[in-house]
């Protein structure tokens, strides 16, 4: 009979439901604490920092999710010997609150935490850098923060361990009575059970969550997180030591492409250089809605300057060209890379054609006003401009760029004109100009006191509601903007031998169909609302009045070129023509102005979609 209490005693299910609570029990302090901080970071730092003054609400599953993560990491501790468990927590103290003081900080100072072009920027500052840079932002107001709730948690819990330190010496001398081990079992039971059951319902909450984390953590490029990232059910990295992780693990990536950029760049191969075009530019709009511009037969003046361009016979316009993708960062890479669609491997094999012509002899100046680095950069823009920014691949490709962004493209035209000055020498010249165009907040991309033509009574559209056609006059104006600054380009090239083509990265939903809506869509499905509205671009080559005489040649192919099909991925070897450059990597059937060019050529949108055939 005592064998089998016995047995009973070591198979106790009790027992086993009291476990449960055992690791919370055992670790108490450290999952308050850890609850406590994961729970300041989820209440304060609402993403995107603007949305927090517009009743926006923390992540709502962040309570759940906080209990089942801490949970496991005591389980974990549970398994590490008693006396090396707490110098293992006590390191895990000072990496969790310093973790999550940085993020703090990082959101209250640039209104963003922690991102990938974060890291990549601390990898790259050195130390007398980083001290001007704690000098110029460390102050005591930011103690009236959210890194103030930090701090005071972390007083809270040195004062919790100074009292538990002197109770347990004081309980050491007193002799206590000792607990029957049956009547503790009871109370142990029920919140063992309590553990269960909410772990059970936490994990049954948040399992897409973790699924959506396991699915990002599990691509190969950047691109592919990025494209992962704007879906609606991606992962919420909604604690800072997830976003530590998101952000080195996307570092990690760039990296592997850009030693395959460096790799790519031995591959450069000039064998000579007429300059057959001694300035070439090539503007890069961003976010146009190719059906919204006056020059393509929109009904509203949105482009008066390029329809007067085209009227005086100095602007061709081309009339079937789209994009790649509806992404800008996977846009810059086909567009910059000798990559084309279809080719074998990926656009990092490949050299970046700027590299060319600066290895050709021509002086390459780029201006961008959205891929310069900046703290609160989100991953698309990171995963845009990562290979522009890495000072090896930047260095090899321009010999001048701006190193500030500007609230409107003018900023653009004043840093050309500063480095213009800077090399007024340079014979040959290639000039990329990158601009913010129409990019989503279009109240936000022209001065709304000084250039506001379009109104909302101005459009007999009763689909609409009086806000959406606010939306649209905002986007009308837009472009009405960069109608000025396209034309302001030209303006600067009037008297050279020059040609100035304009693109656009994309184009952008503007309620031109039901559903009506605006912004882009990112499902995997293309049909052809959505091919025209996002992937037609405009596309137009302008020629100054000396390149028109000197090259009539040039010009008159350009004119019979104008109807033909093209995709943007193809745009290097339209350059390098107009460039005279004789190389290896030049083919012909990829310029849309050559003879040998491939009109039959499968225009791949999103590379899914065959553009050819969708349009029939």
């Amino acid at each position: 009979m005592r064998n089998k209490t016995q047995r009973w005693k070591k198979v106790n299910p009790l027992k086993w439901i009291a476990c449960l609570f055992s690791p919370i029990q055992k670790n108490g302090a450290f999952f308050v604490a850890m609850f406590a901080l994961g729970w300041i970071c989820t209440q304060l730092e609402i993403m995107p920092y603007y949305l927090r003054d517009r009743g926006a609400e923390p992540y709502e599953l962040s309570a759940p999710e906080l209990f089942l993560d801490i949970y496991v990491v005591c389980c974990l501790l549970m398994l590490i010997p008693k006396k090396a468990r707490l110098w293992v927590k006590a390191l895990l103290y000072v990496f969790f609150y310093g973790l999550a003081i940085i993020d703090m900080f990082c959101y209250e100072r640039f209104e963003s935490t922690l991102t990938p072009t974060m890291l990549m920027l601390v990898r790259e500052t050195t130390g007398r850098e980083s001290l001007e840079f704690l000098s110029g932002y460390l102050s005591w107001d930011i103690v009236n923060t959210g890194v103030g709730w930090i701090l005071l948690l972390i007083g809270a819990h040195f004062l919790w361990t100074i009292i538990r330190i002197i109770g347990k010496r004081v309980t050491k001398r007193m002799i206590l009575p000792k607990v029957n081990e049956r009547l503790l079992l009871i109370p142990k039971v029920i919140v063992g059970a309590l553990v269960g059951w909410y772990l059970y319902t936490a994990a049954s909450q948040v399992w897409d969550n973790k699924m959506a984390m396991k699915k990002l953590f599990s691509y190969q490029t950047v691109g592919q997180v990025e494209h992962e990232m704007t879906k609606k059910d991606c992962a919420k990295l909604y604690v800072p030591v997830y976003r530590l992780a998101f952000g080195l693990y996307v570092n990690s990536l760039a990296d592997t492409q850009i030693d395959q950029l460096r790799a790519a760049s031995d591959k450069v191969v000039v064998d000579s250089c007429s300059y057959r075009v001694p300035n070439i530019v090539l503007v890069i709009g961003e976010s146009y809605n190719k059906h919204h511009s006056q020059l393509y037969g929109y009904k509203m003046p949105t482009t008066p300057r390029q329809v007067a361009m085209e009227a005086d016979s100095s602007l061709v316009k081309f009339t079937d060209v789209v994009s790649t993708w509806n992404l800008t960062s996977f846009v810059f890479k086909h567009m910059l890379s000798l990559y084309a669609v279809g080719d074998s491997g990926e656009w990092c094999d490949y050299p970046l054609f700027p590299e060319v012509f600066r290895k050709a002899g021509y002086h390459v100046t780029f201006v961008t006003n959205q891929f310069e680095p900046k703290a609160k950069e989100a991953v698309y823009d990171f995963s845009g401009g990562f290979f522009l920014n890495d000072p090896q691949l930047s260095q090899a490709q321009f010999d001048s760029r701006n190193n500030s962004t500007h609230r409107f493209d003018d900023g653009v035209l004043k840093d050309y004109d500063a480095l213009a000055a800077s090399h007024h020498s340079s014979r040959y010249n290639l000039t990329i100009l990158h601009l913010m165009g129409s990019h989503i907040d279009y109240r936000a991309r022209y001065p709304q006191k000084t250039r506001t033509v379009f109104r909302p009574s101005m459009y007999n559209r009763p689909e609409l509601t009086d806000k959406q056609r606010q939306i649209l006059a905002h986007y009308d104006n837009s472009l009405l903007y960069n109608d000025s600054i396209v034309a302001a380009v030209t303006e600067r090239f009037a008297d050279k031998d020059a040609v100035v083509i304009y693109v656009p990265d994309h184009g952008e939903e503007i309620f031109d169909g039901s559903p009506y809506m605006y912004g882009r869509m990112h499902g995997a499905d293309i049909d052809y609302r959505l091919a025209r509205n996002e992937m037609e671009i405009p596309f137009w080559v302008w020629g100054s009045r000396k390149y028109r005489a000197s090259h009539p040649y040039g010009w008159k192919a350009i004119q019979n070129a104008k109807d033909r099909p093209m995709m943007i991925d193809a745009l290097p070897h339209l350059l390098m023509y107009l460039g005279g450059i004789s190389s290896p990597l030049y083919r012909a059937d990829l310029n849309v102005i050559s003879p040998e060019y491939n009109q039959k050529r499968p225009r791949i949108l999103k590379g899914v979609t065959d553009y050819n055939k969708l349009r029939k």
